[in-house]
């Protein structure tokens, strides 16, 4: 199928690298219109030109910082003057931390918290009233994607902020989702639980170890034997933001390989 978000407009967070990039690419290759945000502006900037090379107009790049509770009403303002509106909000920007709870500072706790979870809320609660005038007017369903991790659902004893911020994220998902529910705003809310994919979230052990052989460590993990690559999850992405999904809300992708299942 070709032009499966045809007329749609998107943001998509941390859109710079990773899952954020190959998100937004694919976006525009359905037939979206793409604003991508990152606190990595001139990296936003460098993705939007590639997608424009492909697809004219397609993508406008904003900096962004998403624990900014200003900054995330400026950016939705910027969107809607520079596409009209807003369908698909993706809450992707977020950062991984290797520590146990006492290990762990309280200003690192905070800090994973601020981006990967108080950056959803804020992200959900200024583009709920945007992305429902959007949905009214153009009669295109409207979507808010949310990617947690499937450290969101099982923890690591190494792991204590970023599996509390990603536990919080699933729930806080399904919140949103009654709550648009309810209201009738034609505004679905998931969230997708990735298990080890290949981008710079990786960058850290990939130093340590070399890249084949960190890959091949967590790949031992999953019953796959292998480790995921970001289109994995753009094609999900992709599905949730679609009207092909328009009967799901409050649900979790997981796009793990197998790994909750054992």
């Amino acid at each position: 199928m070709a032009n499966r978000l045809h007329g749609k407009i998107a943001l998509v967070t941390g859109a710079a690298q990773g899952l954020g990039e190959a998100m937004s690419r694919m976006f525009a290759d359905e037939g979206a219109r793409v604003v991508l945000t990152d606190i990595n502006a001139a990296g936003a900037e460098k993705i939007a030109a590639s997608i424009n090379a492909a697809h004219p107009k397609a993508a406008v790049a904003l900096k962004h910082d998403v624990t900014d509770p200003q900054a995330w009403q400026d950016v939705l303002a910027d969107a809607e003057k520079a596409f009209g509106g807003l369908h698909v909000l993706v809450n992707n920007a977020g950062i991984g931390l290797s520590k146990t709870v006492e290990d762990i500072s309280v200003e690192e706790w905070r800090k994973v918290h601020a981006i990967d979870l108080d950056g959803v809320f804020y992200g959900c609660k200024f583009a709920i009233p945007l992305m429902a005038r959007t949905v009214k007017a153009s009669g295109l369903g409207g979507s808010i994607i949310n990617i947690s991790s499937i450290s969101g659902i099982i923890a690591g004893h190494n792991m204590a902020a970023y599996n509390s911020a990603k536990a919080a994220v699933r729930h806080l998902s399904k919140s949103v989702a009654l709550h648009c529910a309810r209201r009738g705003y034609g505004i679905r809310s998931n969230s997708i639980h990735p298990v080890f994919i290949a981008t710079p979230i990786l960058d850290g052990l990939v130093s340590h170890l070399g890249k084949d052989e960190a890959y091949a460590k967590l790949g031992r993990q999953v019953p796959l034997g292998h480790i995921g690559e970001p289109k994995d999850i753009a094609y999900a992405a992709v599905y949730l933001a679609s009207d092909e999904s328009k009967f799901m809300t409050g649900a979790e992708l997981k796009i793990d390989g197998g790994i909750s299942a054992m």
